[in-house]
């Protein structure tokens, strides 16, 4: 039986977020929550009566550092950690696993235990599973872990398996070691970035009878997305009525995401660490106190924060104290970062209790990656050459409205050069399709997918919108309201997803567990099994007829100057035969003239859409008519007034047509359905 009461209060419908509780011997906690770090019985730059004032719940400290300092012997005096600080709330403490490993040369590893040299005074010190547990006994947390191997991340899997194997037989004797202590026990999943060996890990651990379960192994080399992947793996396998702490995690944006995946406990050094580099965490993203362009500033680093530091002192201030390394500045800004953590943690729980943690989520995963480095400083610095990240003939590009791009060298096409990715396809393809509406289930079409043709996956920020929106619907109104969504991916090069995925925090669409499964497995599932992204990689021309036929298609290549062949009117008639018998609707960027003409003639029903980033207009085009929405803002179908443009184009014919049969091509086209008098344009 748990010795920590756990109760799941809530789950968030659509993401595996979960509010929770339970109870320790100095206190309940509340998750998710975050745990200062107190590596030697102190937060850098904190006092107890500030941590209290934040509302921190639990305190992190560290067995191998209070091993060698101050020792067993004056834990042993003052009875523990407790009255030895003067910290009347839950304690959580490390065993020393990740201090061992990053002793690579200075350690000695063996079935019994590790030896090491104390960084203290030189004495060789040894720690097994049993002393560790002994220590943390002497100390007297309420949450103990035990002692695991920690490796890096991208270890390779001989070497993964030999250490997780040692971890699980560690783990096992720790718990022999606890004894009848009332102090809970917490294991540690390890297996690096390997995917088999994390669930063999997690399902060893789940299986014996600890308090909680850790995922170690992580933020030790991995990237991100890896991070991402490997959390929502692990705690697929973990017990539901259990806590789950993820080790050393981490940013606010690793945390949201962490939650998002299932996790309850965090804790890291950051808050204080950078606070210490003259860096806040605010509500309008990162600052850098150090800049010149906060020396006359006298707002307060955060206008949504009342902690100590936002109410009594500029940002002026604060660039003086951090320019002047004083260690007053320190202080003030770990305060505020604190504030920073412990609010957002309570925020999330709220939201989740409330049932609104979709949204949320949504909203923070954007304002979380802002970083203050957009604002001009007041004294501009000489200009620098920096090489953007590249990959291939890609490269990331920054735009000076704060959001980035893709960039083909080659061409020099930027994949959305003037709107953020995801702004601008949430307007030109999620919401001029009416994804949402079409997603809800209606009568008659309960089981039959949607279908949707993502036609240049690009840096995947069209499907992540359509993915995004089908979670949103999923998150609010429940898997039985919602019809199952099949997303199709055409790419011949994922350079660009690639590029972009290594670069996820510029990438607010990216952050999330699916762009990473697709370019690792090619397809990815959400786990209610309404929502599938499949991956289709060559070129289209191949492998359009290899698909279902879709409902909605979101056409997407570089323009015609670049990606010339699929923008031919042969092609759109392939599109168009393959959607027959049923309707079919085509949204793309494009508004030029021969695109239009190009999709006339091979037989859709042309209209013009709402217009997005540099375009005025873009093109929606129909298979049938009669299944088109009917509504006062639905795209208008180009009619007499546009055929009176087309003849005065420039670009009317497709190319290489002689004098004869341009001028039959101009009589066939005004006799297109789509010019009958009959059909009235709006």
């Amino acid at each position: 039986m748990s010795r920590l009461s756990f109760s799941l209060e809530n789950e968030s419908p659509g993401s595996k977020a979960r509010a929770a509780r339970f109870q320790t011997g100095h206190g309940e906690v509340r998750t998710p929550v975050f745990m200062p770090v107190g590596t030697q019985a102190t937060v850098k730059n904190m006092t107890v009566e500030g941590l209290k004032a934040l509302d921190a719940q639990v305190l992190l400290a560290n067995t191998y550092h209070l091993l060698l300092r101050p020792g067993p012997e004056v834990f042993r005096k003052f009875g523990g950690i407790h009255r030895f600080m003067n910290w009347d709330r839950p304690v959580l403490t490390d065993s020393g696993g990740y201090q061992i490993f990053s002793l690579s040369d200075d350690r000695v590893m063996t079935e019994a235990g590790a030896e090491f040299r104390s960084y203290v005074d030189g004495e060789v010190h040894f720690l097994s599973p049993e002393s560790s547990i002994e220590m943390q006994r002497t100390i007297g947390s309420d949450i103990m872990m035990v002692l695991d191997q920690c490796i890096a991340a991208t270890a390779s899997h001989v070497e993964t398996e030999a250490a997780m194997n040692l971890t699980h037989r560690w783990a096992e004797r720790s718990l022999r070691a606890r004894g009848d202590s009332p102090s809970a026990l917490f294991g540690i999943v390890q297996g690096a970035c390997h995917r088999d060996l994390r669930v063999r890990s997690a399902e060893f651990l789940r299986a014996l009878p600890f308090d909680g379960l850790a995922i170690g192994g992580l933020a030790v080399g991995e990237t991100h997305a890896q991070r991402y992947e490997f959390t929502d793996l692990t705690t697929d396998h973990l017990p539901k009525n259990l806590p789950r702490y993820l080790m050393g995690v981490g940013t606010p944006i690793d945390i949201l995401e962490s939650v998002h995946r299932g996790v309850d406990m965090f804790d890291c050094i950051i808050p204080t660490q950078l606070a210490q580099r003259g860096t806040a965490f605010t509500s309008h993203g990162r600052i850098h106190c150090r800049r010149s362009v906060y020396k006359l500033s006298d707002e307060p680093l955060d206008t949504r924060c009342d902690c100590h530091t936002c109410r009594h002192h500029p940002r002026a201030y604060l660039h003086h104290l951090i320019k002047a390394d004083e260690t007053l500045g320190w202080q003030l800004l770990a305060t505020h970062n604190v504030a920073f953590y412990q609010r957002l943690m309570a925020e999330m729980r709220a939201h989740i209790l409330r049932g609104e943690w979709i949204a949320y989520y949504e909203r923070q995963r954007c304002e979380l990656g802002r970083d203050d480095a957009a604002n001009p400083p007041v004294h501009p610095a000489p200009a620098r050459v920096r090489r953007l990240p590249r990959l291939g003939d890609y490269e990331v590009q920054s735009s000076p409205a704060g959001f980035s791009s893709i960039r083909q060298l080659s061409s020099g096409e930027v994949m959305h050069s003037v709107s953020a990715p995801e702004d601008e396809a949430n307007r030109l393809y999620i919401d001029q399709s009416r994804l949402a509406a079409r997603l809800r289930r209606r009568h008659g079409d309960d089981e039959h997918p949607l279908v949707v043709w993502d036609v240049g996956l690009g840096a995947a920020s069209n499907a992540m919108a359509a993915l995004h929106c089908a979670e949103r619907l999923l998150a609010a109104d429940g898997p039985a309201a919602q019809r199952p969504l099949h997303l199709i991916s055409f790419e011949r090069d994922l350079d660009p997803l690639t590029l972009a995925a290594r670069n996820a925090p510029r990438f607010p669409h990216l952050r999330h567990g699916a762009p990473q499964a697709l370019l690792k497995h090619g397809h990815w599932t959400h786990p209610t099994g309404l929502i599938t992204w499949r991956l289709l990689r060559g070129d289209f021309l191949d492998l359009l007829e290899t698909a279902p036929a879709p409902d909605l298609i979101y056409y997407d290549p570089f323009s015609s100057k670049t990606d010339t062949a699929l923008w031919q009117s042969e092609v759109f008639a392939r599109i168009h035969r393959h959607c027959q018998p049923e309707p079919a609707e085509l949204y793309t960027y494009s508004a030029g003239t021969a695109v239009r003409v190009a999709l006339l003639v091979a037989g859709f029903f042309v209209a013009e859409g709402i217009g997005t980033g540099p375009k005025a207009t873009t093109t929606v085009a129909y298979t049938r008519l009669d299944s088109r929405h009917d509504a006062p803002d639905s795209p208008r179908l180009l009619g007499a007034e546009w055929l009176a443009r087309w003849r005065r184009s420039g670009s009317k014919f497709p190319p290489g047509l002689d004098a004869a049969q341009a001028t039959e091509f101009e009589q066939r086209f005004a006799r297109l359905p789509q010019f009958a008098p009959a059909i009235t344009p709006r």
